[in-house]
């Protein structure tokens, strides 16, 4: 079954991998080539590829480095295998959103901006000085300082003066937006500092914020705020960094206006706890900033210009349109750097995302988005022989783009390199030199190699995903009527060109067209903020490491009660963030420790096995198990525990019978939500809140990480949730969901400002017929019209 590949030098072998679900998993991958990972949801398929090989890589490449820069990095643990060979630097492109700070861009996050700045300190005129001065991350700044200078054979210091002249706006410090403070949200004047007059988010009084601002020394901290002097006031809110001493300890005190834009508004916005986020949202305007014009960068910058185009110009621009700009551009003094500036750039318009701009903060990249961006860093990189791993690559990509994604992961491969790729979609899978197909089903129901070698065994192979590879799903005999229409009116957000549409109520709409071309746009901006619609999309959950599907569904709170109720006792108890928790760990299930100068350590706790509970609380039992036992089953065994006998809690019943129809069946109730992939908690958030009682729902992509036996559930659930009444309106590339519409509405032509408009709008049937769009041509050669 498996194919034979000669050299053992030639694999990548893998004996006894046990790492979460896996049963004792051995497979022998052929390097430089291009290996697909399939099977269901939950299979193993993450767990083999990041948790096992590429876990392993990244450990034995952070050892080769000193004692003393391994302490900066994350200590990584040995993954459960008994033998892995033949291993090579791991490079890993996944979906996860790009860095949250405000200053990474498009630009910043490849090498296109650092090509274009040195290309404007060549080019520009007038002469705008070095790269760095086209850089907003880098302030202009002088000073003076001591140098060690040798004259006549000795070795003197000398006091000289320097300069970095950089291109960082100074007044919105490379931000391009400044913020303007509500100083009634941030202190409450009728009270004194010890009554809670600071309204910071985490400013306790009874804490250390209490004792730096309470004995600061600047003000009374007895007294209403509103009797502060002009002085006073302004040491509480803008007060530079002073060191003070206070208890006998030496600290350094600051406004509170400073402290909180280091701590809160130096990051993304979306990156911050969702209560300080709130409290930012309340407290804090976001305006362009005035000087820069909100491009981040000084006038000096801005002036200097290559045939009449700044770098901001250039930065704003669509990103097809500057290869075309710098396709025109003939100076061979910088011949290479143009021929480099340029294979980027088309990089982009390959890649599907020619639409964007490098300006473009990337902390609001999609998750398809910011993994194809990373994959342009390593399309041109010098590296070979490495091996790179992608999580389904095709996310978020139209049909028409999945071709262009299938030719740079050859061209990965012809470079000689080793390329892993978990997929589920049958376009990518078919490019595959090897397939490993996981299974059989998720969960405890998974972990183990169900088929390994070519695709076209895979085909006949009896797997789930042998079965299902070459499924196509028919157009509907009849499509439902609609109930009404919800207008929308000149939507102009981002590239819309003042679409009108009218969006068919009480049945299936699928909103459609290439990547860029306006989808988003359209029903987030337009539909999603309304009232009475319910948006769930695939941004990350925020919680702590304790948050699980239990807790983010509210199923835990009926669960606590039964137990209670059973045993006589309070529910508090079986709970493992308050009275139940273990007292060794807290009810976290691991001991942290702190190795100082080194990464932290985490360990299963002794004292409570990773079950998080006191040992008194597992002596209560519901139905015979005790409440860490309930954490460890998956949905489908607790749908059927919750049902029936003394465990009947038909309040708990109803969360798992909904995580069951979003095809969640798989997951532990315990599982930590950071596990989830963004399509995983997509359907989280929608069985949550397919109890709302909103009457239109918005889903982005719902089959993103949706096994091809899983997408005709999907369907039924999407079905029975218009048949209850609901308007259900769907962002979706995949041909099975267009197929099944009632109603289609197409965007584009193209992407960016290509896009925009309304190509098409009817049902299914009447798409194929007409073959007017991308999206007509391929659900056409789906459904074999």
């Amino acid at each position: 079954m498996t194919q034979h590949v000669a050299d053992s030098h030639d694999l990548i072998r893998v004996h006894g991998a046990r790492e979460n679900n896996l049963k004792d998993v051995s497979v022998e991958l052929p390097k430089r080539r291009l290996t697909v990972f399939t099977g269901v949801s939950g299979s193993g398929k993450s767990s083999l590829v990041f948790a096992t090989i590429a876990a392993e890589s990244q450990r034995m490449i952070n050892e080769t480095y000193s004692t003393f820069i391994q302490g900066f990095m994350p200590t990584l643990a040995r993954p459960d295998v008994d033998l892995l060979d033949g291993l090579t630097t791991a490079i890993i492109v996944d979906q996860e959103r790009m860095g949250a700070d405000p200053r990474s861009t498009v630009g910043t996050a490849t090498d296109a901006n650092a090509m274009l700045r040195i290309l404007f300190s060549r080019l520009g005129k007038p002469y705008g000085g070095p790269a760095q001065a086209f850089s907003f991350n880098v302030a202009s700044i002088s000073g003076a300082g001591a140098v060690t200078v040798e004259k006549g054979g000795r070795v003197t210091k000398e006091r000289r003066s320097f300069e970095v002249i950089g291109g960082m706006c100074p007044r919105c410090e490379g931000r391009g937006s400044v913020s303007d403070i509500d100083l009634d949200q941030i202190v409450d004047r009728e009270k004194s500092i010890m009554e809670g007059a600071i309204l910071l988010p985490g400013y306790s009084m009874e804490g250390w914020y209490g004792r730096i601002y309470g004995g600061c020394g600047f003000f009374d901290p007895d007294k209403p705020v509103k009797s502060f002097t002009k002085r006073q006031l302004d040491d509480l809110l803008y007060k530079e960094p002073t060191k003070i001493k206070v208890e006998g300890i030496n600290i350094t005190y600051e406004g509170l206006v400073p402290r909180m834009q280091k701590s809160m508004l130096s990051k993304d916005v979306d990156s911050l706890q969702p209560h300080v986020r709130a409290f930012v949202e309340r407290a804090v305007v976001f305006t362009t900033c005035p000087e820069c014009d909100g491009t981040r960068l000084t006038a000096a910058a801005r002036a200097s210009k290559i045939k009449g185009i700044s770098i901001a110009d250039a930065c704003a621009m669509q990103i097809s349109d500057l290869a075309a700009w710098v396709r025109e551009l003939d100076e061979p003094s910088v011949a290479p750097l143009l021929a480099g500036l340029q294979e980027v750039l088309d990089s982009f318009v390959q890649i599907g995302l020619g639409y964007l701009s490098l300006e473009r903060p990337s902390g609001t990249l999609s998750g398809g988005e910011a993994q194809r961006t990373k994959m342009i860093r390593h399309l041109g990189s010098a590296l070979t022989d490495v091996t790179y791993v992608f999580d389904e690559p095709t996310i978020g990509l139209h049909p028409h783009d999945i071709q262009r994604m299938n030719d740079l992961l050859l061209q990965l491969r012809d470079k000689g390199n080793t390329v892993l790729v978990v997929e589920h979609k049958p376009e990518a899978i078919a490019i595959a030199d090897h397939v490993v197909d996981l299974g059989p089903g998720a969960g405890t129901a998974g972990g183990e190699v169900v088929y390994e070698g070519t695709v076209e065994g895979l085909s006949s192979s009896g797997t789930l995903t042998g079965k299902h590879l070459h499924d196509r799903a028919t157009l509907k005999p009849a499509v439902r009527e609609r109930t009404g229409v919800l207008e929308v009116r000149g939507a102009s957000a981002h590239n819309l060109q003042s679409v009108d549409v009218d969006l068919p109520l009480g049945v299936l709409v699928v909103v459609t067209g290439v990547a860029g071309s306006g989808k988003s746009s359209l029903i987030h901006g337009s539909v999603s903020t309304r009232d009475d619609v319910v948006s769930v999309d695939q941004t990350p959950i925020r919680g702590s490491r304790r948050s699980n599907p239990a807790t983010y569904t509210g199923l835990l709170e009926p669960v606590r009660k039964a137990f209670a109720k059973a045993n006589g006792v309070k529910p508090a108890l079986f709970s493992a963030n308050s009275e139940g928790a273990c007292p060794n760990c807290k009810g976290a299930g691991v001991v942290y420790t702190d190795l100082a100068m080194m990464a932290g350590v985490a360990t299963t706790c002794e004292v409570c096995g990773g079950k998080r509970f006191d040992a008194s609380v597992l002596d209560y039992t519901l139905g015979g198990r005790d409440i860490s036992e309930v954490f460890e089953m998956p949905v489908e065994e607790a749908v059927e525990f919750f049902g029936v006998g003394d465990a009947r809690t038909p309040a708990a019943h109803k969360v798992l019978e909904r995580l069951m129809d979003v095809g969640l069946g798989y997951v532990r109730l315990g599982q930590p939500l950071t596990t989830l992939s963004g399509g995983e908690r997509q359907r989280l958030k929608l069985a949550t809140q397919m109890g709302d009682t909103g009457g239109i729902y918005v889903l982005d992509e719902p089959t993103t990480g949706l096994h091809l036996a899983d997408v005709e559930n999907m369907l039924g659930m999407l079905d029975r949730l218009v048949d209850s009444g609901k308007s259900v309106i769907v962002i979706e590339h995949h041909q099975a969901v267009m197929a099944h519409a009632d109603w289609i509405v197409d965007l584009g032509p193209g992407a960016g400002h290509d896009g925009g408009r309304v190509v098409f709008e009817g049902t299914p049937a009447q798409l194929v017929a007409a073959r007017s769009t991308v999206t007509g041509e391929h659900l056409a050669q789906y459904v074999g019209a």
